[in-house]
């Protein structure tokens, strides 16, 4: 029988596993579940923070409780009404729940796939060092054949959000979802509008934090999903596109996620921004959500208003003002996913400005005003904007976003360019609300701001060096008419 063994874990899994055997006696024979038995199985590790889950007949809340309280965690009452507590405590977060059936066999076969319906006595476990795994469902055999199948049809059908999850796994596992769980899922995708929107953000965040995202959204549309998640994307599939754009919409908006995958993957080939841009992708927006997971979102629906915004003029195709529509149709999605506020804002203005970078070298010379309300503009998400706009040239023929960088000389300039800003924008203003409300007579309110930012533009295009200058520029701006 194959034997679980407590080596495979991190020491601070196992001070929290040996906290619970030791504690959940009343509570009946305790297993360690799901995600934690088949990774060690499989040799993975989690990327970030660890997740333990542990099963008990009953009396889940009480058992966190405790043991939160032996450990100095924190405990949160998931789910009260179906007993399940969770535990936070030095970089684990541990889920126990109540048997979902009247014994172990039962429990287990009501779990998402046969791979998570994998199960290690605790008690066991802890005294000994090791202790076999329990697969009542034939999950060992199907991590052996790389394979995710759900112990049941009715498994999807009680909770719809397995079916991204089926997906999200196929996609961070390698493995390939059975005929008879893919049908399931198709079965399913029309019940998932249904599921909390908070849960299913959190599926769809996980999937966007993927290395290949755009593999899984593809899998999505395949299993009818994606459809149900952004009815938009039904009419950018059927939106064609003119020179030199090679696909309609939705393939292009899926080839743009590929590049910004393949981009965040290597960004330390973005020479000599890589270091800067791999700390600014990994920033968190709230909530969990990071930069790179909404910079691929932004990918996926930059041209998502192009459909209802295509125009035939002279006989050439036109999407006016797909950008400013499409940055509400963003947000509003955005919304329906629960995203945090400042991952709102961030994804409103990519798909708002991810316009900028072309228009500005279609200008021709790049003057160092139209340089400046670029970054003003985009502020702390200048550097997302011109990976976007990587990601989004790449995908116009379907060709590399790496060549596209070899050539993408504004691109490059700019992202220097908001280097050097920043150093800039360090320095201490030259004026402040005060002098130019003493020089040029002015009482409180917006014309001062409008006066300070005039300066503040000319400061950091380094026409203004010193006080006396900014003072003299005051002058000129009052004296015109």
């Amino acid at each position: 029988m194959p034997v679980f063994r407590l080596e495979r874990l991190t020491r601070a899994e196992v001070a929290v596993l040996r906290a619970v055997a030791a504690l959940a006696g009343r509570h009946g024979a305790a297993v360690l579940v799901g995600g934690t038995v088949r990774d060690a199985w499989l040799g993975r590790r989690p990327g970030a923070g660890v997740d333990l889950d542990i099963a008990v007949p009953a009396g889940a809340l009480d058992l966190s409780r405790r043991v939160a309280t032996r450990l100095g965690g924190a405990f949160v009452p998931l789910d009260p009404e179906r007993g399940t507590g969770r535990v936070v405590v030095a970089g684990v977060r541990l889920d126990v729940t109540d048997f979902r059936g009247p014994s172990l066999a039962a429990d287990l076969a009501a779990r998402d796939f046969t791979v998570n319906a994998l199960a290690v006595p605790l008690r066991e476990l802890a005294t000994h060092g090791a202790a076999p795994i329990v697969d009542p469902t034939g999950g060992l055999a199907d991590l052996r054949a790389r394979r995710l199948r759900a112990p049941a049809s009715r498994v999807l059908a009680d909770d719809p959000l397995r079916a991204l999850r089926g997906v999200r796994l196929e996609a961070a596992l390698g493995f390939r979802l059975t005929r008879g769980t893919v049908a399931a899922i198709r079965a399913v995708a029309p019940a998932l509008p249904a599921v909390a929107a908070e849960r299913v953000r959190d599926e769809v965040l996980a999937v966007l934090g993927l290395p290949a995202a755009a593999r899984a959204f593809r899998r999505m549309d395949a299993l009818g999903l994606l459809g149900v998640l952004v009815p938009e994307v039904e009419a950018m599939r059927a939106t064609a596109q003119p020179a030199p754009h090679r696909f309609p919409v939705l393939e292009h908006s899926l080839r743009a996620l590929a590049a910004a995958d393949r981009v965040l993957a290597r960004l330390a080939a973005l020479v000599p921004f890589g270091e800067e841009l791999r700390a600014h992708m990994d920033e968190p927006l709230g909530g969990g959500v990071t930069r790179g997971q909404v910079l691929k979102l932004g990918a996926l629906l930059h041209d998502v208003a192009k459909p209802e915004t295509r125009r035939l003029v002279q006989g050439r195709v036109r999407f006016f003002d797909h950008d400013v529509v499409g940055a509400e149709r963003a947000r509003a999605i955005g919304r329906r996913l629960r995203l945090p506020e400042r991952a709102l804002g961030v994804l409103e203005r990519l798909v708002r400005h991810h316009l900028r970078p072309m228009h500005l070298g279609a200008s021709g010379r790049l003057t160092n005003r139209a340089r400046s309300r670029f970054y003003r503009d985009l502020r702390e998400d200048t550097q997302d904007l011109l990976l976007l706009a990587l990601a989004d040239a790449a995908a116009v023929t379907g060709t590399s976003p790496w060549s596209v960088w070899r050539r993408a000389l504004l691109i490059r300039d700019l992202l220097g360019g908001w280097q050097e800003l920043q150093a800039i924008e360090a320095a201490p203003p030259l004026l402040r609300g005060e002098d130019v409300m003493h020089r040029l007579g002015l009482a409180p309110g917006p014309a001062v701001g409008r006066a300070l930012a005039r300066v503040r533009e000319a400061q950091a295009l380094g026409r203004l060096k010193t006080r006396d200058e900014a003072l003299a520029y005051l002058d000129s701006l009052s004296a015109d008419p």
